[in-house]
């Protein structure tokens, strides 16, 4: 094929790419953004075979095929509380073929059309670019294993912390570009695997402090990290299509995690020298003695909320463990038959990655209107007659507003305090997974009801039917 047509097909799918970001921008347009991202991949991929260069297609074929069918097995099987988690370990994937790939067109540039003759050396542009490319696909490769460890449970939530860990960071870091320095200068085997090896080192140690409610911002953090990688090894490969996709990718990734951030009052760097997340709090008022809470039932909650005027949900991570995303659509259009106006209040970082609840309701089909932002509903929270939390904690959380001691002072909260009446559905008092116990628990104008989302819910649609 022509240079002239891969450049075109290439064009095309970036084109598409772009289309998708766009799409995805909003759950009315995520499928057809969703198509379009495809159709780009599908596109990209077949021209990349077409070109001379590349060889042994029927084993890339193969490898294609076993991929794809262990996707697609994947994607049926999963459930949506495993979607963060999902997304972590895909970004691992993402910078482990960085390095692979990287360490192949070291080994053999000739084969890449890196260099025009076999045995000729790296031209430093190419040197710059392995190093950046292998390292930062290094980080992503083992910061996000870690990252899927705490999100599905099998490490700890729990911030790591240990004293020296900041000057450790700083000294591997530093060893990381004296090695890639010595690379540049002399390129050979001896500097390049060790300033791989001090990047997956760099990868875990980077992760592991981060607690807990700083999992939205790594999950977006490692996305961007994942775009710059591919786009780095785009540039060593020469392929234009790599390198606007990965740019595409890491500057989306970029963006949404200064959103987090943002969202969460926290300045980027501090999320990274070590985010809050595993502090123990305990219930208490101050001087030993317990605080009071009041507790209902799932009549009670029907009772109020079917005599309501006004019902503002609050989804949260434990709706989405229970999967009562379903139920509490159905619910909600009980009540939007009884005349009460019902709609769902969204914080940017509500669950376990960017968009978790978004994705959750869309999913149940909940009608896209009554889907509300925390910037546009945090006005009406005052007006509104009851407020359901279901499922979350720390975005509600009122010390992030009147206590300066706390370590979410700061963050922008759903205002949910501000209801004239607030129910609250949890399996226990336990903190959320910031660590942090929530004054709302203990308002007068609250009550808790404790249980499974899911069979609340249930629940309360008897009593409201």
């Amino acid at each position: 094929m022509s240079a002239n047509f891969v450049a075109l097909a290439y064009l095309v799918a970036a084109v598409l790419f772009i289309l998708t970001l766009k799409g995805l921008s909003s759950p009315v347009s995520a499928l057809r953004g969703n198509l379009f991202g495809m159709t780009g991949m599908a596109l990209a991929v077949l021209t990349t075979l077409t070109v001379h260069s590349v060889q042994n297609v029927t084993y890339i074929l193969i490898a294609i095929a076993i991929g794809g069918s262990i996707g697609a097995v994947v994607a049926k099987r999963i459930q949506m509380t495993q979607m963060p988690e999902l997304v972590a370990a895909m970004h691992s994937l993402v910078g482990l073929a960085a390095v692979l790939v990287a360490m192949s067109a070291f080994n053999n540039p000739f084969a890449y059309g890196i260099v025009a003759h076999a045995g000729d050396a790296l031209h430093s542009s190419n040197r710059i670019e392995l190093f950046i490319g292998t390292f930062v696909g290094a980080i992503t490769f083992t910061g996000s294993i870690i990252a899927f460890g705490k999100l599905s449970g099998k490490l700890s939530g729990k911030p790591l912390r240990y004293a020296g860990q900041h000057w450790l960071n700083l000294g591997l870091g530093i060893a990381m570009i004296v090695f890639g320095i010595a690379f540049f200068i002399t390129p050979s085997w001896t500097p390049f695997l060790i300033m791989t090896a001090i990047a997956l080192l760099l990868g875990v140690l980077l992760i592991v402090p981060i607690g807990g409610a700083d999992m939205p911002v790594v999950v977006s953090m490692l996305n961007s990290y994942s775009g710059w990688a591919a786009a780095g090894i785009g540039f060593t490969l020469n392929n234009n299509m790599l390198i606007i996709a990965g740019s595409l990718v890491g500057s989306s990734g970029a963006i949404l995690s200064y959103i987090m951030c943002k969202a969460m009052n926290r300045a980027f760097i501090n999320v990274i020298l070590g985010g809050f997340g595993g502090e123990s709090a305990v219930a208490d008022s101050g001087d030993g003695k317990q605080k009071n809470y009041r507790s209902g039932s799932a009549d009670d909650a029907a009772f109020l909320m079917g005599n309501a005027s006004s019902v503002i949900i609050v989804p949260g991570y434990g709706l989405a463990v229970a999967r009562a995303q379903h139920a509490i659509n159905e619910m909600s259009h009980l009540l939007s038959e009884k005349g009460v106006n019902v709609r769902y209040a969204i914080h940017p970082v509500a669950g376990r990655m960017p968009g978790h609840m978004n994705v959750l309701l869309a999913e149940a089909e909940v009608p896209y209107e009554q889907v509300v932002e925390m910037d546009e509903i945090n006005n009406e929270f005052a007006d509104t007659d009851v407020v359901l939390v279901i499922g979350a904690n720390d975005v509600v959380n009122p010390a992030a507003k009147n206590d300066k001691s706390s370590p979410i002072y700061g963050m922008p909260i759903l205002e949910a305090h501000k209801a004239r009446t607030i129910l609250v559905v949890k399996r226990s008092m336990a903190t959320g997974y910031a660590g942090l116990d929530n004054d709302l628990f203990y308002m007068d104008k609250t009550m808790m009801i404790f249980g499974d989302a899911k069979k609340v819910v249930e629940d309360v649609i008897k009593a409201l039917a």
